[in-house]
């Protein structure tokens, strides 16, 4: 995050520690899962952008305190990004795509520490990572489709990629919940260890990359990422209206008033 000598951020629902030429970034809402508010997105996107300015750091391991890795967009929240005007909205709800453009911006290796659930907000911060290493407990969901929403922040290509278009409509549009062994099969996960021994197993593959030369090794990552995201950058602007459309929908209201009531939801397409 900051060069030698400048002091460390005080954050409120993440913590920054390094180890040489490693840096940890742990999600630290364990009471809410490392369910992703307003707040908790606007600290990622700044941890994110501030190791712009390090120049000691090689590889960044992101994890979450306790037992899930980030269960999502925080469903309680209904501060900021929602009490003001409609076109104030549209941009406070961008506060997802703006952290993870930011994570995927992120100049040097960065490495997802997996344990548990991975959903919603949280599978796309995970695949915004170069790297994720799974626990055995992990698992990747997207709920969106069943409270009626698409999935925004981006995040649509970065799941395609790892998995192929199939496969990313089953985790999208069909709401599957995936887990680990399944995970590593289908190449999200780069490596798959027990719990106990998941973030020794992400240092160490954050030390391999951290003992690369670093400018060739960011160079090519940029490369690869600025490959790969050519076409979505020119199509997914969108998917933040689109989420504000869905919300107007009477399937949304359904969605919500049966999720929040714990039963089966009936859509008429309206």
């Amino acid at each position: 995050m900051h060069t030698s000598g400048e002091r460390e951020i005080d954050y409120q629902h993440l913590t920054v520690s390094r180890d040489g030429h490693i840096a940890t970034v742990t999600f630290n809402r364990p009471d809410k899962a490392n369910a992703l508010h307003y707040d908790h997105l606007t600290e990622i996107e700044h941890a994110a952008l501030s190791f712009r300015e390090d120049a000691d750091t090689r590889a960044v391991v992101f994890t979450g305190a306790g037992k899930h890795f980030s269960s999502g967009a925080d469903l309680t929240d209904t501060g900021k990004a929602y009490r003001v005007p409609l076109v104030q909205r549209r941009r406070r709800i961008r506060v997802g795509e703006r952290a993870i453009r930011a994570l995927r911006g992120i100049d040097q290796i960065t490495i997802a520490a997996w344990n548990g659930a991975a959903m919603g907000g949280g599978a796309c911060v995970a695949t915004a990572l170069d790297l994720r290493i799974g626990a055995d407990d992990c698992f990747i969901q997207y709920p969106e489709i069943d409270i009626g929403v698409n999935l925004m922040w981006q995040s649509l290509p970065l799941i395609t990629q790892l998995v192929g278009p199939a496969r990313a409509k089953r985790l999208v549009a069909g709401g599957e919940r995936v887990y680990a062994q399944t995970l590593e099969r289908w190449g999200v996960l780069d490596d798959l260890v027990p719990r106990a021994d998941l973030l020794e197993k992400a240092r160490e593959l954050a030390a391999f990359y951290a003992g690369k030369p670093p400018i060739a090794a960011q160079m090519i990552k940029q490369s690869v990422n600025h490959l790969l995201d050519a076409l979505s950058q020119s199509i997914m602007h969108m998917d933040a209206d689109q989420n504000l459309y869905t919300q107007t929908s009477d399937d949304r209201r359904q969605a919500i008033e049966a999720y929040l009531a714990k039963s089966k939801p009936t859509f008429s397409g309206n």
